[in-house]
């Protein structure tokens, strides 16, 4: 069993379906299901998650797909929604990073306008 992503003309996943798996090579799987739903399929990963593989196997296009992953092409990776203009791909995490790493003590969000990490743990009222 394999999950397969339908993307739209942006290359954004608009479902994910589960189909057969890639070592049936009676068809190319990505192109079948394409013709059937008339629309881009790229296999996806449920053990691939930032780039990683939950079992110790080989991280596959990056992480798994949701609906509302974006496909890059480019990089072979879908990547989640992006939340901050900001911040930039990580091709070693295939996720989205700040311009500014995020301090490790105490609890922070992340200040689009002012372009710093806001501590919301009460600890004290500063930015980074």
């Amino acid at each position: 069993m394999a999950h397969y992503a339908l993307l739209n003309s942006a290359n954004v996943v608009t479902q994910v379906i589960t189909g057969k798996d890639e070592t049936d090579t009676t068809y190319d799987w990505e192109d079948y299901y394409g013709n059937f739903h008339n629309c881009t399929v790229k296999r996806t990963s449920y053990n691939t998650k930032q780039n990683n593989h939950l079992n110790n196997g080989t991280p596959f296009r990056g992480n798994y797909a949701g609906v509302g992953f974006t496909y890059n092409e480019d990089l072979d990776v879908f990547l989640p929604p992006k939340i901050y203009s900001t911040w930039v791909v990580s091709t070693a995490t295939a996720s989205y990073i700040p311009p500014l790493p995020k301090p490790e003590e105490g609890d922070w969000d992340w200040d689009e306008d002012n372009q710093t990490w806001i501590d919301i743990s009460g600890s004290s009222a500063g930015g980074v």
